[in-house]
């Protein structure tokens, strides 16, 4: 309230870089419990499937609706926790899906039916993890830029590391208090996502915006720009009451939407998630058609989960080497692709042996363009506008997250072997992997043939604009001297 007071005469909270450190590990161990208990308990909600499928008695598709509910309503409904986060702040945003998804949780252990489980569990607790992840995503990208990669590697993790530890600690669990115990002591769990809510402290960043419409990606960082303003994650985008001016503002918030390279990227997005689950649901029959045995099939989904983990770290503090950096579209292109190679060679893999390096290498690559993706969507629409994006991004996985499994289940019927299957998760990500390499291709044209014609037609040194063109985010005192900026203008 004193905060609003100050903004209502005038006054800003003072405008600073994106700190690359200080508060902001405590705002990337936030975002791994977030991880944690959204994507993590999502997956190990997978463990409760014969319980609830022997004590209500119904079959394999009626109950394998809980787990599609649970993922899609966490997708379709990210862009709503990117409005909460904005119009409120990240902090309320996640704090109040940690309330909603523990009470779904809580709520689920009292379940008498499977359509009473579609509502708790499903939608309820969906819901709640949506108001979740995509803020404390988004809060990341706010207090990083020269080391952006690395901070979301360490903080997607615990989607991975969650779901090592929280796995076989769920089956004690069932097997110690039932399911019903089990479900009330992971809404406990849940409930700690309101503390993790409350360590996201807001940051008012120095960035600027240009007043109608896109123009080109020309910074290390990923910021667009001309006119100055200050944004703030804590405060309403709409500075005053006037209807007219919130409709405004509303506009300039999703106007990325209209952006070329943001669209290629959007469609991109859709070839992914048609592709990346399939070989996570169809690994272990197929391993298990060929031959392998129970526990070597178990096996191939530890690796490929234990590697998820090392690709998320390691590979996003390759990308952020800085002769690295300016490329980060490029190794996320690389990163789908090879995925999408490796689905195309599993058909020939039909021993345990060899299909332990497609485990690791598909886990790695995996882990890899996961961390990329916010900070791949961060260099084209920029941190102001990094959580609207995020929840439009995630928003265009549910459908294929939901339809992707069933379709190549058909294709298995239908053929009677998994290649088709395969096929189709390795064409979609290859299909992916081009779009966002037409994309850097067209962006890159596009700033040579620009930076050619300002050569030729202006000299920077006699342009009486330079002084205002000068990067309002200063990387570090060997990028950019002030006194010098000072001077020029």
């Amino acid at each position: 309230m004193v905060h609003a007071a100050a903004m209502a005469q005038g006054k800003k909270r003072p405008a600073v870089p994106p700190p690359d450190g200080g508060w902001g590990w405590v705002i990337v161990a936030g975002c791994f419990m977030v991880t944690v208990c959204t994507r993590a308990v999502t997956r190990c909600i997978s463990i409760f499937f014969v319980e609830f499928q022997m004590h209500f008695g119904r079959d394999y598709s009626g109950t394998a609706w809980i787990h599609s509910l649970v993922d899609c309503t966490t997708m379709l409904c990210a862009p709503l926790g990117s409005f909460i986060g904005n119009r409120l702040s990240c902090r309320i945003a996640v704090i109040l899906g940690g309330f909603l998804s523990s009470i779904g949780l809580v709520l689920s252990s009292f379940a008498t039916s499977l359509e009473y489980l579609y509502l708790s569990l499903g939608v309820l607790t969906g819901i709640g993890f949506s108001l979740c992840y995509t803020p404390a995503i988004a809060m990341v990208g706010s207090y990083f830029c020269e080391r952006k990669a690395l901070a979301y590697g360490i903080a997607m993790s615990g989607s991975g590391i969650g779901t090592f530890i929280l796995a076989p600690v769920v089956q004690l669990l069932i097997e110690h208090y039932s399911w019903r115990g089990a479900l009330l002591i992971l809404g406990g769990v849940v409930s700690n996502l309101c503390v993790c809510g409350a360590l996201l402290r807001p940051i008012t960043l120095k960035e600027e915006e240009e007043a109608h419409g896109p123009v080109p990606l020309d910074t290390d960082c990923g910021y667009r720009v001309k006119a100055q303003v200050v944004s703030t994650l804590e405060e309403p985008l709409a500075i005053n009451n006037s209807k007219d001016s919130r409709c405004f503002k509303s506009m300039q918030e999703y106007r990325f939407l209209l952006m070329p390279d943001f669209l290629m990227l959007a469609v991109s997005f859709l070839f992914l998630a048609s592709g990346c689950s399939l070989p996570f649901v169809y690994l272990v029959p197929y391993a298990l058609d060929v031959g392998v045995s129970h526990h070597q099939a178990a096996f191939l989904m530890s690796i490929l989960g234990v590697i998820d983990i090392v690709g998320n770290i390691t590979f996003g503090w390759l990308v952020d080497r800085r002769c690295l950096k300016k490329y980060r579209n490029v190794c996320y292109m690389i990163a789908v692709g090879m995925e999408g190679l490796c689905c195309l060679f599993i058909p020939l893999l039909r021993t345990f042996a060899l299909l332990v390096p497609f485990s690791v290498l598909y886990g790695y690559f995996d882990g890899a363009y996961v961390a990329l993706i916010p900070v791949v969507t961060s260099d084209i629409v920029g941190t102001t506008n990094l959580s609207s994006a995020l929840g439009i991004v995630y928003f265009l996985h549910a459908i294929p997250y939901l339809l992707s499994p069933p379709i190549g289940g058909w294709l298995v019927d239908t053929t009677g072997t998994y290649t088709a299957t395969f096929f189709l998760s390795g064409f979609a990500l290859i299909s992916s992997s081009l779009v966002i390499s037409t994309v850097t291709g067209i962006r890159h044209c596009r700033r040579t043939q620009k930076h050619r014609k300002n050569n030729k037609d202006t000299d920077p040194k006699q342009d009486p604009c330079q002084g205002s063109r000068s990067d309002f985010y200063i990387a570090s005192s060997k990028d950019v001297n002030p006194s010098t900026n000072t001077a020029n203008s």
